[in-house]
């Protein structure tokens, strides 16, 4: 990621957005994609495994699987409003004693970050110009599971993120959002020693997860 788009992501994810977002969580929980995801990390395997989040949001991944028993929670996010929301909500819930926050580019700080039982991004590959880069980082963190949601390669929503990257482009931005092609995200992941083992879907967007082959 550029220093430029990474500085541009940081804006559009804005503390504005991110408390709006956190009401919403608290209301309604979170969103169908996040929870197909959950559903197929979460399990009785959970309680004391360590969880890398990267590109995490508000923390919906962290606060279930904190609750389901994870000893180990670490959040990378490029956006420093997100990364204050995951932490004050960590502490609502009870468990940021368990937890480690990091702001940046997760690409330059990967080195620095511990390896994890279960590596997630959610909604996060789409908004990575260099998805082999990242998803070779990633997967490079997982120890036995590693899971992702993306957008879908149908004409309603690449339409709908060809607007939005028209915008971004007017108000010069050069944050961009991106349709990774799913079988080079496969072969990505795969090539990093995952087998794949679970896939849903909704509307909008493609859940997958793989296991440490």
């Amino acid at each position: 990621m550029t220093c430029a788009h990474c500085c541009d992501a940081e804006k559009l994810f804005n503390d504005r957005r991110a408390k709006r977002e956190l009401r919403k969580y608290r209301r309604k929980g979170p969103d169908k994609s996040t929870r197909l995801l959950l559903d197929a990390l979460l399990g009785p395997e959970t309680a004391g495994s360590s969880l890398l989040d990267i590109g995490g949001g508000v923390g919906a991944i962290q606060h279930a699987s904190a609750r389901a028993g994870a000893s180990a929670i670490t959040a990378a996010d490029a956006s420093e409003a997100y990364v204050e929301v995951c932490r004050s909500e960590a502490e609502r819930q009870g468990y940021v004693d368990r937890a480690g926050y990091h702001v940046g580019d997760f690409i330059e700080m990967a080195a620095g970050l511990a390896d994890a039982d279960v590596v997630t991004l959610d909604k996060v590959v789409c908004c990575y110009p260099d998805m082999p880069l990242l998803i070779g980082a990633s997967a490079g963190k997982a120890g036995r599971l590693y899971g992702l949601v993306f957008p879908r390669r149908r004409w309603p929503v690449r339409a709908v993120i060809a607007v939005i990257n028209v915008f971004e482009a007017l108000t010069r931005s050069t944050f961009r959002v991106f349709v990774h092609h799913p079988d080079e995200i496969d072969a990505a992941v795969r090539a990093a020693g995952f087998e794949h083992t679970h896939e849903a879907k909704t509307f909008v967007w493609q859940v997958m997860v793989y296991s440490r082959a």
